[in-house]
C-alpha cells in the first residue's frame, strides 16, 4: 500500500466487505480517513425498481461508528444518469456493448466525486481488487508520458520531463478471479496517482478473514453482481423502457434458415449463448446487422464462428505511459536505452512496417489472460491478433492491455471487427 503519512485521505465506502475491509486496514495503518458514501441509483420515480442502498448505507455507518470515523453521503445520482447512463443507451442504440462499471470508475467515483470534493484530499481509497506501484524513469522518453494535468484529455506531455521521474502504474491483484484492473484501466492518469488499494495484494478470503476478525456486519454479505446503477432492476426491462422493441429476424449463418425473431438488437451481445429462446440449440450470437437489424447466429455448443483471434482496439487509452515508447519500438530509446527490450521483458519489432508489441490481453471481466501482439496502424487503431481465439469478441466492449507478466496493466480501448 502507497505510504499515506501525512496524507488527506478520503476512502469511499459502499457498504460491501471490500471497502469495508479497505478502511480497517487504513485505520491499522494509522490512517483516518473521511468516509464517503456515493449515492446512485433508479431514477427517484422508479418506484416499482428496488436497490439496496438503506441497506449499503446501514451496512456504511456501521464501520465509521465503528471506527468512529466522519461518514458523508454524497448525491451523484444525477451526474451518474447524465454521463454513465447516457454513455451506456448511446452504445446499445448504435448496436455496441458498453461497459458502465468502467465508466462509472472513470468519470463518477474518481471523476465527479473529485471535482465535488476528492479535490481537497492527496488520496482516494478504495475496496478494489488492484495494486498500484511506483517506477523512477530517465531517458528520452518524454514523448511516451501521459499528462497528469486533470483538464489534459490525455494528451502527451509536449516538454521534456526531468531527468529522473516517478511514475504510478497499475498493477493486477495476485487473485485472478477478483482482479478488477479491467474495470480500472481507463482511469486517468491524475486519478491513478490519487488512487488507493488497501486490499489489493489480499484475496477474497483473505478479506474477508479480516472482516471476520473485525466483527465487521458486511463481513457474511454476499458480493454484488450486475451493473452498478441497476441494482436489482433486470437489465433487459431497464433497456425496454428506453428504447422500446424493435423486432427482426434470427438467422443461422451456417444454413440461412431463419429461426424465429428477435425483440431488438440492443437486448443482445456478441458471444451471448443464454436467453435466446430458440429450440434445437445451443446458440451463440456471432454478429448484429444494424443496417437489415438481423441478428446472426451459430449452432454448437462450441462453434467455431463464435471465436475469433484478429480485432481491432480504437482509440487506445494509456494509463501511464505509451508502452511502444516504454519497450523503445517508438523511434525512441527504451527505458534502458534498448530497442526492443526493457526491465519488465517486453518484447517490441515491426510488423508490415508498423510498431509491434508482444502483451497479454483480457477481453473480459475474467480471469483468463492471452497472449497477443498489438501493432500500431497508421490511424492510431491497434490491430490485435491473440495466440488462441477468443470467444465472443463483442464490439463495445474494452480489450485490456497488459504486459507479458500480466502484472503491469497499460490501458485500454473499445473493439471492433
Amino acid at each position: 500500500m502507497k505510504d499515506l503519512h501525512g496524507k488527506k485521505v478520503a476512502a469511499l465506502l459502499s457498504g460491501g466487505v471490500d471497502s469495508s475491509v479497505a478502511v480497517a486496514l487504513l485505520v491499522e495503518q494509522g490512517v483516518r480517513p473521511d468516509l464517503w458514501y456515493i449515492q446512485i441509483g433508479p431514477e427517484r420515480d422508479q418506484t416499482d425498481f428496488t436497490c439496496t442502498i438503506e441497506e449499503d448505507l446501514e451496512m456504511a455507518r456501521a464501520v465509521a461508528a465503528k471506527y468512529r470515523l466522519p461518514l458523508e453521503v454524497i448525491d451523484l445520482h444525477h451526474d451518474y444518469w447524465e454521463k454513465v447512463v447516457d454513455y451506456t443507451m448511446t452504445q446499445v442504440r448504435q448496436g455496441l456493448t458498453p461497459n458502465p462499471d468502467v465508466m462509472c470508475n472513470r468519470l463518477i467515483k474518481f471523476g465527479v466525486f473529485d471535482e465535488r470534493v476528492g479535490h481537497d484530499y492527496d488520496i482516494i481509497a478504495t475496496g478494489h481488487y488492484a495494486q498500484t506501484e511506483e517506477e523512477e524513469i530517465a531517458g528520452r522518453i518524454s514523448e511516451g508520458l501521459i499528462s497528469d494535468n486533470p483538464d489534459s484529455g490525455n494528451p502527451k506531455c509536449g516538454a521534456e520531463p526531468a531527468s529522473n521521474r516517478k511514475v504510478t502504474w497499475l498493477c493486477t491483484s495476485p487473485d485472478p478471479v477478483k482482479d478488477q484492473t479491467d474495470f480500472l484501466a481507463q482511469l486517468q492518469p491524475w486519478q491513478l496517482q490519487k488512487a488507493c488499494f488497501p486490499i489489493g495484494h489480499l484475496s477474497k478470503a483473505e478479506v474477508r478473514a479480516i472482516a471476520e476478525r473485525e466483527h465487521l456486519s458486511a463481513a457474511r454479505r454476499k458480493d454484488s453482481q450486475g451493473i452498478c446503477f441497476l441494482g436489482k432492476i433486470d437489465y433487459n426491462d431497464y433497456i425496454r423502457q428506453y428504447l422500446g422493441e424493435q423486432p427482426g429476424q434470427v438467422i443461422d449463418r451456417e444454413t440461412g434458415r431463419v429461426l424465429g425473431l428477435h425483440r431488438g438488437l440492443w437486448f443482445h451481445t456478441i458471444g451471448q449463448r443464454k436467453g435466446l429462446g430458440f429450440s434445437g440449440g445451443p446458440w451463440y450470437v456471432i454478429e448484429k446487422d444494424l443496417r437489415r437489424n438481423i441478428l446472426w447466429v451459430a449452432h454448437g455448443y462450441d462453434p467455431i464462428a463464435a471465436y475469433s483471434d484478429h480485432f481491432f482496439v480504437t482509440a487506445p487509452h494509456w494509463l501511464t505511459m505509451d508502452p511502444f515508447v516504454y519497450y523503445g519500438v517508438n523511434g525512441v530509446d527504451g527505458l534502458n536505452g534498448s530497442n526492443g527490450q526493457n526491465g519488465t521483458n517486453g518484447t517490441a519489432g515491426v510488423s508490415d512496417g508498423q510498431p509491434s508489441l508482444a502483451v497479454t490481453v483480457k477481453i473480459r471481466h475474467t480471469p483468463d489472460f492471452c497472449p497477443a501482439t498489438i501493432t500500431r496502424q497508421p490511424d492510431g487503431r491497434l490491430e490485435v491478433h491473440t495466440e488462441r481465439p477468443l470467444q465472443g469478441v463483442a464490439p463495445g466492449q474494452f480489450c485490456v492491455i497488459y504486459d507479458q507478466q500480466r502484472h503491469r496493466c497499460f490501458g485500454s480501448g473499445e473493439m471492433r471487427v
